[in-house]
Formats: C-alpha cells, structure tokens, sequence
C-alpha cells in the first residue's frame, strides 16, 4: 500500500506543478499582449520587469533599443528614467541626514548661498516634497532660449538661471506644485556636503551596495553606456533620435535597467541600505502650511489602484518614458521603460489588473466627453504660449501631424490634447 500511496503523492504534486507552469504560461500570453503593438523589429518599445517577494517572476523586452544597428530590447537594456530619479536624490539627502551631516530644516541657501534671499525660509525640506516655490527650470531655461534636448543643459546652466530670478511663485509651504529645480538643487547639496560628484556618492552609497552594475547618474553626456536604449520620436512614417542633451542629475539623469530596479524595490521591503529609518522617512507625506497632508513623499507619491495602496514615480524625458509601480501589502511590483512617447504608468497599471485580479476592485466607470471635431485652421489658431498666473504655468501649444500638444515650458515632446469644443479657447 505505501508504494500506492507514493504514487498518489507523486501525480498530486506533478500535476500542482503543471498546473503553475500552464498558469504561468497563460499569464505570460496575456502580458505579451499588452505589448504586442511594441514588439516589432522596426519600432522602439519597451522592457518589462515583475516583481513578486523580491524576486522578478517574469522579464521581457518588446521592441528595438536601436533602430539604426538592429539591437533589440532585452531585460537588461540601460534606459534613462527622467524623474524617476528623484527617489535616489530623496535617499542620498536622508543618508547625509542619518550621519549628521545636514538637516532635512536647513535652510537650502546654507549650502547653496547663490540662490537667491526671496525674503522666505526656503528648506531642504520644501525642496524633497516640492513646496518649495521655486520656479521650474525646464519653463525658464526654455524662455531663455535653450531648445530642449538639443542644446547642452548642465547644473551651471540651471545655478545661473536660478541665481537671476527675483521672485518665488508662492510662498514656501504654501502649495504643492512639482518643481524639478528642487532635486537638482538637493543634488548640489549632496555634492557639496559630501565633497564627491553626486554620480560617485549614489554609485558608493546605494547602487554598488545593492549590486545595481547597471545604474548610474549620467552627468556626461557624451559617455558611452554599453548595451543603452536610444529615444525615438514618431517623424512622419518613421522616427527621429529623441535622446537627452543633459549634464545635470538630480531631478533627472539616473540610468537603469528593470533588472536593477528590483534590487532597488526590494530595499523597501528588506532594506540593506540605510535601514528602516531611511524607508519610513522615504515613504513620508509631505505637509502644507495649512497642516494639509500631500501624497508625495521622498520622490515618491502615494496612490490607490482599485482599492489598492500604491507607491508609484514616473518619468518623461525627450523619448524617453518610466514607471515603477509598487503595491507595497502585496510585495507586488511592475517596471516598465520605454524608449517612445507610450504610456508605461498605463502598462504597469494593466500588468497588475492580470496580476493581482483577485485583490483588484473594478473602478465606477468615468463617462468621457465626446471629443469636438476642429478644422485645420482652428487647431492652427490655437498654437502659441500659454500662462497660467495660478502657479506660474507655462505651456507652450504646437500643431503636429493634425493634433495640438501642449509641452512643459517650450521644452519636450509634450501630451496629446483632445478638443472638446469648437468654441474651446
């Protein structure tokens, strides 16, 4: 009888595990759909990583990280993340805090004394949860004249912009208004406090502990970066280059691939550098004057997902796309890099919806207004800068290929508007 039983014992647990292989397989059908559209040897796309108790569970690239000499996309393809960078920048400013070195109430001019005197107390503090006031520096140094992504831009170039403004656009913890000069400033202060480049002290203190041999801050923009994905934008029936013309890190620059960043995400989890404390102030809210509460943490920010707690940041540079998606109760996350105008924070988004069905709550359908249909010469009378006093928006409106976008600043390649009236103005 017992070699029965071993038999019985035998087929139950075979058949559990072909049972998680053919669910496996079906899973990774339903996601190489989600990126089918991208898996072409003549388009740009993206690379995917998932993660499931700090381990990638699946990882796969879609798409051509160059198209000029046919390199496809692999799990392992280096991108450049735009402002996902900001959560590295957040912990480089808490591990100086952790040894003493500055406080996160420190006056910023303290350590960056060419900013100007606005009169207001502006803190290291302001700059992490971007309260600070501060004007963007992508909206000045467009008015100023550099052309985005084609002239060099470096952390001069912004230290002298910023060093000739006279005023703020509100005062200091007044209102939450996502300000890139922040972190590029936060990044002078860990240079400057530590007495290392930013790209040496990040490499030193978070990304060669963790084992990330892939990541790095970009502060020369002629450095080659074996195995890099370049950005594309669409040009006519094919694509342009789209790559980032910057020597300036901090709120933008990190380089990374989604095999990396699981190293990183699972710091949240079991952390090995900078400890417990470290994540806890990470995933901090931000605090107005009024005593409101903000989602955004330490370049993080805060969200739900069908019912679900979210830790998300994203990023958007020349060609370049990101976003890292967290569901910290479920020890769940999604990367998503892309090196064309798609959407990854919908991708990871969906990823999760296959993923995590079971624990997803359906959202109330929101109704769309209907979309107006413009003449060409009403999209054209429309085309020009915009300025929104409330918060000191700039947006600068283009016509391309029969739709109009609206771009940060006079800089990027900007989001898609859909008119919703003829008579919009």
């Amino acid at each position: 009888m017992l070699w029965i039983h071993s038999i019985l014992l035998f087929m139950l647990f075979t058949g559990q595990a072909g049972n998680q292989v053919q669910s496996q397989a079906s899973t990774n059908v339903q996601i190489d759909k989600l990126f089918e559209t991208w898996n072409k040897t003549t388009l740009p796309g993206c690379a995917l990583s998932v993660m499931k108790d700090g381990r990638i569970i699946y990882k796969r690239g879609y798409g051509m990280a160059d198209l000029d000499h046919d390199v496809v996309i692999t799990p392992s393809s280096v991108f450049h993340v735009a402002s996902m960078s900001k959560q590295f920048t957040a912990a480089s400013i808490l591990l100086l805090a952790q040894e003493g070195k500055l406080a996160l109430d420190d006056e910023v001019r303290k350590y960056i004394p060419e900013l100007p005197d606005f009169g207001e107390r502006i803190t290291i503090r302001h700059l992490i949860h971007h309260t600070s006031g501060l004007r963007d520096q992508w909206d000045l140094l467009g008015l100023a004249g550099w052309r985005y992504s084609l002239d060099l831009i470096t952390d001069e170039d912004i230290l002298s912009v910023m060093a000739r403004q006279k005023d703020l656009n509100y005062r200091p913890g007044d209102r939450h208004l996502y300000c890139n000069t922040g972190y590029t400033l936060l990044a002078q202060i860990v240079k400057r406090v530590s007495g290392q480049s930013f790209r040496a002290f990040t490499t030193a203190r978070i990304f060669e502990p963790l084992g990330m041999k892939n990541t790095h801050f970009r502060d020369d923009h002629a450095e080659i970066v074996k195995g890099m994905a370049y950005g594309y934008v669409p040009s006519a029936d094919t694509f342009k280059l789209s790559i980032t013309n910057f020597d300036t890190v901090g709120a933008t620059s990190l380089l990374t691939t989604v095999e990396d960043l699981v190293l990183w995400d699972e710091n949240f989890y079991n952390p090995r550098v900078g400890g417990r404390q470290l994540i806890n102030q990470m995933l901090e809210r931000g605090k107005l004057n009024s005593g409101e509460t903000i989602d955004y943490a330490f370049g993080l920010t805060h969200g739900k997902y069908k019912g679900l707690a979210t830790v998300d940041h994203g990023g958007s540079d020349a060609g370049y796309r990101s976003d890292l998606l967290r569901f910290p109760d479920q020890h769940f996350s999604v990367a998503c890099l892309c090196n064309l105008s798609i959407n990854p924070s919908q991708l990871t988004r969906q990823v999760a919806d296959i993923y995590l069905a079971k624990d997803l709550k359906p959202e109330p359908a929101k109704p769309e207004e209907p979309a107006a249909k413009l003449t060409a010469a009403q999209l054209a009378a429309k085309v020009g800068i915009y300025y929104n006093p409330d918060g000191d928006v700039i947006r600068r409106i283009i016509l391309q290929n029969g739709s109009l976008r609206a771009l940060q600043g006079v800089a990027g390649t900007g989001v898609e508007l859909r008119p919703l009236s003829e008579a919009a103005k």
